[in-house]
């Protein structure tokens, strides 16, 4: 009672400390402020003294603070000291583990899907495919992947002993691994894709970004020969801003104003330029986008857009305009608090959602389209906040088909390349890599077996895809059902209801035909990943990749320079 008191009143202290300097109505705020701390504080001793089963208190604490900040926005988060790795890593891409990543099967067990090359897991044998049953001699069939990841997660020099099924193995074997500091690359791959245009992917804004991306644009111009560059922010959902700044700079002569930040104190009411001489303030430059690119890549997208120094390819991105900073608490948590909105170079926001209007199923709403102010870049091309940064040109993304997609989630390409692709030729060219008829033969024969009617009533395996009008069709019986018009003497409507159902019924042989160029690609894919892993997958898919594709025509065309003056569209 003692110490909960003691924690009350610093408590106090903070507060009164926190609404003085930010210049609030003390004698309301602080009244207002203090009540509530009071309650919750009264409400978490009850419940923790009272509850009639044993409760964790820091486990509990930490479910009310995730609420509360849940009811902020999506980015607001608590992370409690046994969370710390996870905070670390979102700044610098190291974690300390051993560089395995885990899916789970149909059955419930986890396997390998990836292996970081020359890391603990891969030195000491572990293979793609291998069945991760049991952590130091603990069996993990009732965790869950979260869990399972904290557990092999750790200080790196410590010891870890994992227990390993090979796919047509029974036994287990123990293997002891050494955690090191696994460093995730900013920039997974960059090259050529023509004699004179460089490509490069930045997956994420760590304090190492700008560095990275510099070295692949120095080698990419002064060893390879690149005229001009592709920059991949496909899938980046941001990072550190002052990485983004850096990154634009590389493109920019100094003195530029990049981002500024508005917020509820004056402190962060900020302005960022570059402030270096530019890497390749000439070089002809290509941005891809897509919806999930967001926060530092929608500031390096939209002010190189924005002063008209690079095209914008691909589909609009992500619209999170809003500014994280990390804050330490008591003993040893931390919290993020979206502090600001940002502005990109012409002074428009590009956030999508506002959390301060919500319906009534509490969902943030986008704002109409008429209350949207237009900016406009350096020679006169409008740009419209509130929508992320929209493309110059703007491409319809690829829906993958949802037999495609449900056979992909099956991770039977995953199987099937586990068992097989020790029989493919390591030298061959990934870039034009193709499967043999017979591989496709065998591929078909192994995904029948796998997925007959046998199989899946015996298993606790589902069948791989569902169409959409299946889910339809059956909401619609339970519909007709509520209103009485299937029953009793309602025999008609059930019959209707039958035969839409079998008319749906998904034929497996037939749906491998009709899908199997898309198929095949997917298997190649694969296959592919298995031989040269995450670089060798880049070089097999920039050549198809419609998006990279448009890039290059776009420069090497001439019609960039026509968009940037607003002289063409696409």
């Amino acid at each position: 009672m003692k110490n909960t008191r003691k924690l009350f009143l610093i408590g106090f202290a903070l507060l009164s400390t926190a609404l003085v300097s930010l210049k609030l109505p003390i004698k309301e705020s602080f009244f207002e402020m203090s009540k509530q701390l009071e309650i919750m504080n009264s409400a978490f001793r009850e419940l923790t003294i009272f509850y009639v089963d044993p409760l964790s208190p820091g486990e509990l604490m930490e479910t009310g603070i995730t609420a509360m900040l849940k009811s902020l926005d999506p980015y607001t988060r608590y992370y409690p000291e046994s969370k710390m790795e996870d905070v670390r890593f979102m700044s610098t891409g190291e974690y300390g583990g051993v560089g395995l990543s885990l899916n789970e099967s149909w059955d419930g067990t986890f396997y390998v899907v990836d292996l970081k090359e020359n890391a603990p897991a891969e030195k000491q044998g572990v293979q793609l495919g291998d069945h991760l049953i049991q952590i130091a001699g603990s069996n993990i069939s009732h965790l869950d992947m979260t869990k399972i990841g904290e557990l092999i997660k750790g200080t790196a020099g410590t010891d870890i002993t994992l227990g390993i099924q090979k796919p047509t193995q029974k036994e287990i074997v123990n293997i002891t691994l050494t955690r090191e500091k696994i460093k995730q690359p900013d920039v997974p791959y960059f090259g050529m894709i023509s004699e004179t245009t460089g490509y490069l992917i930045l997956s994420k804004f760590t304090r190492t970004a700008s560095i990275e991306v510099r070295k692949a644009l120095i080698q990419l111009t002064d060893s390879m020969g690149a005229k001009q560059i592709v920059f991949d922010l496909r899938g980046n959902g941001g990072g550190l801003l002052r990485e983004a700044v850096n990154i634009v700079n590389l493109f920019v002569p100094k003195g530029q104003e990049v981002v500024s930040m508005r917020g509820k104190t004056p402190e962060w009411n900020k302005s960022y330029s570059t402030s270096s001489k530019a890497l390749l303030p000439n070089i002809p430059l290509a941005i891809l986008l897509d919806e999930r690119s967001a926060s530092a890549s929608e500031i390096v997208a939209g002010t190189l857009q924005d002063i008209d120094r690079a095209v914008i390819i691909g589909q609009e991105s992500f619209g999170k305009g809003l500014v994280q900073q990390t804050k330490t608490l008591a003993y040893g948590s931390r919290m993020k608090i979206t502090v600001a909105k940002y502005y990109t170079a012409s002074g428009r926001c590009v956030q999508r959602l506002n959390y301060d209007d919500r319906d009534d199923s509490g969902d943030a709403q986008i704002s109409a389209d008429s209350t949207l102010a237009t900016y406009y870049t350096n020679n006169g091309r409008p740009v419209i906040e509130g929508r992320g940064v929209i493309p110059d040109i703007e491409l319809t993304p690829q829906i993958q088909d949802y037999v495609v997609e449900g056979l992909v989630n099956s991770g039977i390409f995953f199987d099937f390349a586990v068992k097989t692709s020790g029989d493919i030729d390591s030298s061959v060219d990934l870039a034009s890599f193709k499967i043999s008829d017979q591989q496709w033969e065998s591929f078909l024969n192994y995904t029948m077996e796998q997925f007959n009617d046998q199989v899946i009533e015996n298993t606790e395996r589902a069948y791989p895809y569902e169409p959409l009008s299946k889910k339809l069709i059956l909401d619609l019986e339970t519909a007709m059902y509520e209103d009485g018009l299937i029953g009793e003497n309602s025999d008609d409507n059930a019959a209707i209801i039958t035969n839409l159902k079998t008319l749906i019924q998904p034929d497996l042989q037939a749906d491998l035909a009709s899908h199997e160029g898309d198929l095949r690609r997917v298997l190649e894919k694969e296959f592919v990943f298995h031989l040269e892993n995450t670089s060798g997958v880049f070089q097999f898919e920039l050549p198809k990749d419609e998006v990279a594709i448009r890039a290059l025509s776009t420069l090497e065309s001439g019609k960039y320079m026509k968009i940037l003056s607003g002289e063409a569209k696409d």
